[in-house]
């Protein structure tokens, strides 16, 4: 009965974590082990396991559409975050299979392109690539996407051509 009590206590912070945003395992347990005894951790973390709360392939999964929605980011970069959060292996993998490193370039682009309608190509470039750079996505894929956008933008800009008649 002496072991029940840190049992119940950690299985109860672990649920107020898990209440304010999906977590993976090793984040759990990281935040658990700062105030309860081991024995107590891993159980807890078992109850919650055998519940489906802590579940490193759906919170992978979950992870990779958060970032895909609004925020957009390289498989590559995907990958590093979830290793960061203690998920690695094949739910890590899993998770980044169906990401196509183009269109989530694209479409973090066009989001930060919007801020950039007054400049010129130079900078234009410069900055949407380096924007694209730090989500993680290669050189060519981030020079392609600029320029993509650019010539849209000129397209979209260009006057019509008058009407023959």
């Amino acid at each position: 009965m002496d072991e029940d009590g840190p049992f119940q206590r950690a299985k109860a912070a672990a649920l107020r974590l898990l209440a304010q945003r999906p977590r993976s395992e090793a984040e759990v347990r990281a935040h658990l082990r700062r105030r309860f005894p081991p024995s107590a951790v891993d159980r807890a973390i078992a109850s919650l396991k055998e519940r489906g709360l802590v579940d490193d392939a759906a919170f992978a999964a979950s992870w990779k559409e958060r970032r895909d929605h609004g925020s957009p980011r390289s498989a590559s970069a995907i990958r590093r975050e979830l290793r960061s959060k203690g998920v690695a292996g094949a739910a890590s993998e899993e998770a980044v299979q169906g990401v196509e490193d183009e269109d989530a370039a694209y479409r973090a682009a066009v989001k930060f392109s919007r801020r950039l309608e007054d400049a010129d190509f130079a900078s234009f470039h410069r900055r949407l690539w380096g924007h694209l750079r730090r989500r993680g996505f290669g050189q060519s894929i981030a020079a392609r996407t600029a320029r993509r956008l650019w010539d849209e933008r000129q397209a979209r800009d260009a006057p019509a051509a008058p009407a023959q008649g």
